[in-house]
């Protein structure tokens, strides 16, 4: 997918992404104020959970729990330093399971990520419209 869209157009984005990606870790990778964080806040309530979805940007990573009682892992790397942060706190555990897992700065953990994760690139284009890549 490689689609330009309006800030309004997120529901229907997220549903796209949902129904076509072959992995369920999303790497999502955009400069601050791309989007990354409403992508994600739009493809966790559509996926069922009804909690107020926040970034975890000071604890790394929130769990989140659907109506049918599956865990869903929203992460924030934007502040680590250090690769061994993020392998301290198990992450390698979350990607183990068949649970989403929506990352956001993974280029922090690069060394880290499964192969198999979806590189979702999100852009500002001019006229404040965004871009989105998936690949």
């Amino acid at each position: 997918m490689n689609k330009n869209y309006h800030l309004d157009q997120v529901p229907d984005i997220a549903k796209e992404i949902l129904r076509s990606v072959s992995s369920n870790i999303l790497l999502l990778y955009g400069e601050m104020g791309t989007g990354k964080t409403t992508l994600i806040k739009e493809l966790i309530k559509q996926l069922g959970v009804m909690e107020i979805v926040n970034s975890p940007t000071f604890s790394l990573v929130n769990e989140y729990i659907t109506t049918d009682e599956k865990s869903i892992y929203h992460f924030d790397f934007y502040r680590i330093e250090d690769e061994s942060e993020a392998y301290d706190m198990g992450i390698e555990e979350y990607f183990f399971g068949k649970s989403w897992c929506f990352i956001e700065w993974p280029g922090k953990v690069e060394n880290l990520l499964p192969l198999d994760a979806v590189a979702i690139h999100l852009t500002i284009n001019m006229d404040n419209t965004r871009n989105i890549q998936i690949r």
